[in-house]
């Protein structure tokens, strides 16, 4: 039979290729397979390498082609052996002889044919296996006479003269050529033999079945014909249109699930193998059909089904269970176990259908059951049985023993399942199961969703995030759709409006007219507390937090809370809190625990004495600072409070601080978080003020930077910042005063950049430091170099400040003519100062501030210093001595009087330094431009040019431009530049 083409029949019977050393070594061991390890030629001779040729076990393998290390360029001598197969070339020049059986002689030859500096006789071998391989591919050869070995057919007119021209081209000396046409012959009958996978069977040597009747014997020569009619008939049909390029040969395969009734109430599936026509899904039939039809039957190519069987092979890989198609020899279909259909749904079905294997399921089976994530109040004990209504919605439903849960909820056609049918599927031992008079086929994770319907128990915080986000992540890393329950659906609604609903009506004890957005804020903020839940309030500096706040707790009072309110606020705003209490809730109760005044009497608790207020205002408020809070946290843990404030709430923005975890172990109904600026430097100092407001609203701090900060603030997950806006915005109110309709009556504010330039002094200074820093920033490690830049950037801002300031002079040094900082301040003053103004003076250094305070004395200017060692008693003073007109020039350090205060006789604000953060510079800013600002404000930012100020300035003006998305890590950032990048910032321009 037929083999395929020439080139196909000799690279499958290659030889594997050695060095002649290699192969030398093992010819010489293993000189022949037969016993006698010899062949007879015709002659009789003994023949070396005449045995079938065995592969190496070594499997060597070498770059070098066979013809390499084969002496093609002497004598090539063909040995005849009977069957024909067992022929042997022996190849030989001066230096060896290599023998090589038939087969891998064939590849040898055919190379050699190509060269011009082989010898006669190899040539005419190669001529002679080229011409047999041409008949072995047109079909002409058959089975000898012994019906045991291949043989070329009687040759037409046109072989026998290719022979005779072949024989005379490659005579030589020592053959004529009637003697190389009888060589040609014999080296054909050779290639006929063997080419073919076997050799033809006998009927004579077929061993008889049992009791079956001995075949006739076989007339000579018949069995040669039907072979060559067989032969003939298939080269034919391959030769028809139906066989040829126009019928779609590149196929891909799908598996169609197929059972009848017997089958499903047994569990088991039948699966059967199609093929698809890879450019015409529809062109598609069973590989039954393909593997036993025609071309005119199922309308693919021959080649369709080579194709399927690689397909197939490739889909077996994915899912093993197909190895058993691929043993059948028509791979038709299997029958699935109950084993097998569960690793189908299980795994099966994704892994095939990454190999691109569609599992197509019939319509009569289902699987259409779904699961869904449902998260609603954890029924109380006995609640159920009792048949008892939830109660209506109130505060305990989000108290601290509140428990929520996430269940698993199966549906049919999204059609909720009963609680009998989840738990027949739970027990169910078949994935195939007959669900509401149909068969449904179940996923096993459908199943065990089933069988574990309690994913987790959470507090009211986290079940509030998922209610507002609609996701819970049930496995790490992963998004799963929640159905929130019907007490949470109201607990949003409420949430979400809380902020525009119709505004509550201010308390009566409240002396204060309201605006608009200060009774929405009154009335988000009662809403959230009245749930239990904490609030970050983040209006602008100025819009009116503390009077929003002080009429909270009266609301909460005349609603039935009488507890005290604890405010935690910087040193310097216990005047102003005290202050504001006094004027728009004259009746209540206020007290500080600061200093030597730490006295909470009468707020014990509920058994204990209480000092009411005069008009039933509760037990008033206390207020404390930070430092004190810290210091006697758990004096003040044994309170029962009402409510907790936390102002200028960025105090707390590292959760690690110490100050930030005494705060945490305050108890209290709830939480309220005061801040301008909630988000200064990165989205975590969110996180630190929200998880202490709503403790466990936004996760653990990993988690959190994991699940939201990290892809928002890499700006590549759009989803997720909606998402996340989503969660913190019925926490989170801010409202700028740029916003219409808040604060119309503000005067305009008016910024000016002023571009210095660096006096001679102050060039050389920064220039040598710039050199000799950044020499020393190159040679260090990574951990030394974030100190170096920091340092670096530090002392570049001081030489732009004053030389003096870098130079650490102090006492009676000269000053003026040094910096142009100075002069321009002097400037200023001259201009504001004769037309009735004041001005503010921000340096973030106590060091600059001090100097500026010694050069303002030598002028004769009225003045004062407010820092962080201000005593508190002095600061109030200080602030009073302002607004009444006293003191028209004052000098403060941006951390110390940078929030908090209220400074609305001012009309003019000067940043001496920049901070790297717009955000701070804007909140010392609205110490002037708040509500009660009567005229229009100018701020002015003095900036060194071609310095690292000039740079850094460019940098902030792109981050006020994001409008509130996530800002830098400000310094910080500065040390993960390379040195290149540092270099490029910190050099001047000139």
């Amino acid at each position: 039979m037929a083999t395929g083409s020439p080139r196909t029949a000799s690279s499958r019977s290659r030889p594997p290729q050695a060095s002649p050393e290699h192969l030398s070594q093992h010819l010489s061991q293993r000189p022949s397979a037969r016993a006698s390890g010899a062949g007879a030629g015709p002659t009789g001779e003994r023949v070396v390498g005449a045995g079938r040729y065995r592969r190496c076990p070594c499997r060597h393998r070498s770059p070098r082609s066979p013809v390499s290390f084969v002496p093609v360029t002497g004598v090539a001598t063909f040995r005849a052996a009977d069957p024909p197969r067992d022929s042997v070339v022996e190849f030989s020049d001066d230096r060896r002889t290599i023998a090589l059986p038939m087969r891998a002689a064939l590849p040898v030859l055919t190379k050699a044919r190509g060269r011009d500096d082989v010898h006669p006789s190899v040539g005419l071998l190669a001529g002679a296996v080229l011409l047999g391989m041409r008949l072995v591919a047109a079909g002409k050869f058959g089975p000898g006479a012994d019906l045991a070995s291949w043989r070329v057919a009687p040759l037409d007119e046109a072989d026998r003269a290719r022979v005779e021209q072949l024989a005379r081209a490659r005579a030589h000396d020592d053959l004529d050529v009637a003697s190389a046409a009888d060589v040609v012959r014999q080296v054909l009958d050779a290639v006929a033999d063997t080419m073919p996978r076997s050799a033809p069977v006998s009927p004579t040597r077929r061993p008889a079945g049992a009791g079956a009747p001995p075949r006739p014997p076989v007339r000579a020569g018949a069995g040669v014909d039907a072979f060559a009619e067989r032969l003939q008939a298939r080269i034919a049909r391959h030769r028809t249109p139906a066989a040829r390029a126009d019928l779609p040969q590149l196929v891909r395969i799908s598996l169609r699930v197929e059972a009848d009734e017997e089958e499903l109430v047994g569990g088991t599936l039948r699966v059967v193998l199609q093929v698809h026509d890879e450019q015409d899904p529809l062109h598609v039939c069973d590989a039954g059909v393909l593997f036993t039809a025609g071309g005119d039957e199922h309308g693919f190519g021959d080649r369709a089904r080579t194709h399927a069987s690689i397909a197939l092979r490739s889909a077996a890989d994915a899912w093993p269970v197909l190895d058993r198609l691929l043993a059948l020899r028509v791979p038709d279909e299997i029958t699935l176990d109950t084993d097998e259909l569960v690793s189908l749904l299980d795994h099966g079905v994704g892994a095939l259908g990454e190999r691109g294997v569609d599992v197509l399921w019939p319509r009569a089976l289902g699987r259409d059951l779904s699961s869904t994530a449902v998260l609603d109040a954890t029924p109380r004990q006995g609640a159920a049985a009792s048949g008892h209504r939830e109660e209506p919605l109130n505060e305990p439903l989000l108290g601290t023993e509140t428990l929520f849960s996430f269940r698993w909820q199966l549906a049919l056609h999204g059609d909720p399942l009963t609680a009998e049918e989840m738990d027949a599927l739970a027990q169910a031992a078949s994935p195939v199961l007959r669900l509401r008079g149909a068969w449904t086929v179940v996923d096993p994770s459908v199943a065990r969703k089933a069988r574990k319907r309690l994913i987790r128990t959470v507090k009211p915080a986290q079940a509030v995030a998922a209610a507002l986000t609609g996701v819970v992540q049930v496995e790490p890393d992963v998004d799963t759709s929640v159905v929130v329950g019907a007490s949470l659906l109201r607990v949003r609604e409420r949430l979400t409006t809380a902020a525009t609903r119709e505004p509550v009506e201010p308390p009566a004890a409240l002396r204060a007219e309201l605006r608009e957005y200060q009774r929405h804020g009154l009335t988000w903020l009662a809403e959230l507390t009245s749930l239990g839940l904490g609030a970050c309030l983040a209006d602008d500096m100025g819009l009116g937090k503390t009077v929003t706040l002080i009429g909270l707790h009266l609301h909460r009072v005349a609603a039935g809370h009488p507890g005290p309110t604890l405010v935690v606020c910087p040193a310097s705003l216990l005047g102003n809190w005290e202050a504001e209490i006094r004027r728009f809730a004259p009746g209540t109760a206020v007290r500080r625990f600061h200093g030597s005044q730490r006295n909470l009497d009468g707020l014990g608790g509920p058994d204990g004495p209480e000092e009411q207020a005069l008009d039933g205002a509760g037990s008033g408020f206390v207020l404390t600072t930070y430092g004190t809070m810290r210091v006697d946290a758990r004096t003040l843990a044994a309170v029962p409070w009402d409510l907790v404030v936390a102002d200028e709430a960025q105090h707390v923005k590292n959760p690690a601080s110490s100050t930030a975890r005494a705060l945490r172990t305050i108890p209290s109904a709830a939480r309220v978080a005061l801040t301008g600026t909630p988000v200064e430097n990165n989205l975590t100092e969110l996180w630190a003020i929200l998880d202490w407001a709503i403790p466990g609203l936004l996760g653990s701090r990993n988690a959190f930077r994991k699940a939201w900060a990290a892809p928002i603030e890499s700006g590549q997950e759009p989803t997720r910042a909606r998402q996340f806006a989503d969660l913190v915005e019925p926490f989170l109110l801010r409202r700028r005063k740029s916003d219409p309709g808040i604060a119309p009556e503000l005067p305009p504010k008016t910024e000016t950049d002023h571009p210095l330039t660096l006096t001679r002094e102050q060039v050389v200074l920064y220039e040598a430091f710039v050199r000799d820093t950044m020499e020393r920033i190159e040679r260090a490690d990574e951990d030394a170099r974030r100190g170096m830049v920091l340092a670096l950037l530090t002392g570049l801002k001081q030489i732009c400040n004053h030389p003096a300031q870098f130079l650490k002079q102090s006492g009676a040094v000269r000053l003026t003519g040094r910096s142009e900082k100075l002069d321009l301040l002097d400037e200023l003053v001259g201009t504001v100062l004769p037309e009735g103004g004041a001005l503010l003076v921000f340096t973030q250094y106590v060091a600059m501030a001090r100097l500026l305070e010694s050069h303002l004395a030598k002028a004769g200017v009225p003045h004062q210093l407010l820092h962080g060692g201000t005593p508190v008693r002095e600061r109030e003073a200080m602030v009073a001595r302002f607004q009444a007109g006293d003191v028209p020039v004052f000098l403060l350090s941006l951390k110390a009087g940078g929030t908090g205060l209220n400074l609305t006789r001012a009309d003019h604000v000067v940043h001496v330094d920049r901070w790297w953060n717009p955000a701070v510079e804007e909140q010392a800013t609205d110490r002037a431009y708040r509500i009660g600002q009567t005229r229009p404000v100018q701020v002015h930012r003095m900036i060194m040019r071609g310095t690292v100020e000039e740079k850094v300035a460019e940098l902030l003006g792109r981050k006020r431009a994001l409008a509130d998305a996530v800002l830098g890590r400000g310094e910080q950032a500065f040390t993960e530049l390379g040195d290149d990048e540092l270099r490029d910032l910190v050099e001047l321009r000139r």
